[in-house]
């Protein structure tokens, strides 16, 4: 999941920069839409910026997720995908369903070459649902991407 909608109001470090009003929104939002889903979700990880941090505990509050099962991993402060992909495919293969917050490009590029999607870019806390016919995260290569942003839930 991309990160909400951040403020540039704030004179603070890219990491630091929080979410604004629609961002903090939208992460309700999705995270309603997603529980909805009656996702088995194993584990949730976020990138250490406080914008992807926040995005994560709004949702995970929406599927009454514990928050001690959101972790926090540099490799996922990455703007590239590399580093989001070397993350995923290192993950206990006994986590099978698993949420990231993270951000763009790395999320667009993800979404690309891994699952097909076609669109130009991932709007800012927008879902994208990979799904994998893998049983090692290791061996991940392509599967297909769905992408749900919270305009399309207006």
């Amino acid at each position: 999941m991309r990160h909400g909608k951040s403020s540039w109001e704030l004179q603070v470090s890219d990491a630091d920069r929080p979410l604004n009003e629609r961002g903090i929104n939208d992460a309700h939002r999705m995270g309603a839409f997603l529980a909805t889903k009656d996702l088995e979700i194993d584990a949730a990880y976020t990138s250490p910026a406080n914008r992807a941090a926040h995005t994560g505990l709004i949702v995970l509050k929406e599927l009454n997720l514990p928050f001690h099962k959101l972790s926090v991993s540099t490799m996922l402060y990455d703007f590239s995908g590399e580093d989001v992909l070397e993350f995923v495919r290192c993950l206990p293969d006994e986590e099978n369903t698993i949420i990231t917050f993270g951000h763009n490009h790395a999320c667009t590029a993800l979404a690309h070459s891994l699952g097909g999607f076609e669109g130009a870019n991932i709007p800012t806390a927008s879902a994208v649902l990979f799904r994998f016919d893998v049983s090692l995260w290791s061996s991940l290569k392509t599967g297909t991407a769905e992408c749900i942003s919270p305009k399309m839930l207006m």
